[in-house]
């Protein structure tokens, strides 16, 4: 959090919402048997409250910030039974979107450029459509990934409303 302290201040300035991710960003769930839980369910639960304790900072509560979005976008039952007794409703982006992918570096096996995450968004769009979707784009990446998909959201925001669509807040 410390290191993204101008951008949250400026997101929270411009009256957009600031949830909760984890505090130390840990993999909530093993990749290949997501009923485990990886972590103790008193560490998991107390990241949840630390990154409170971060936000709060900022002015931010769970009262504020119900909604959470867990770590690696990976959760398991009882991750979300643990985030519920914090008072929290976990959330998820929508799958296929491909704005989430954005975290990729070059060097990565399966790197998406930004052009590319945009012209899948769009394909997913023409298909399905997004209403009611929720776009996860990350508003800080890895210094190697010069190309940033969050320098293209004004393009995507005035897109995407040139089709008619409108956003709202949780």
């Amino acid at each position: 959090m410390r290191e993204h302290k101008k951008i949250t201040k400026r997101i929270i300035k411009e009256g957009h919402y600031v949830g909760a991710h984890s505090n130390k960003h840990i993999l909530y769930a093993p990749w290949g048997e997501r009923e485990k839980t990886r972590p103790t369910p008193d560490s998991l639960f107390n990241d949840i409250k630390n990154n409170y304790k971060e936000l709060s900072k900022f002015g931010i509560s769970v009262s504020d910030a119900l909604w959470y979005l867990p770590p690696y976008e990976w959760y398991n039952r009882e991750s979300v039974y643990i985030a519920s007794l914090l008072g929290l409703k976990t959330l998820n982006y929508t799958p296929g979107t491909a704005t989430p992918a954005d975290y990729t570096t070059p060097e990565m096996k399966h790197y998406k450029s930004s052009q590319e995450l945009i012209e899948t968004l769009f394909n997913f769009e023409k298909r399905e459509g997004l209403n009611g979707a929720f776009l996860l784009i990350h508003p800080g990446t890895e210094e190697s990934r010069t190309d940033k998909l969050y320098d293209n959201l004004g393009f995507i925001v005035e897109k995407l409303k040139m089709l008619g669509y409108r956003f709202e807040r949780l």
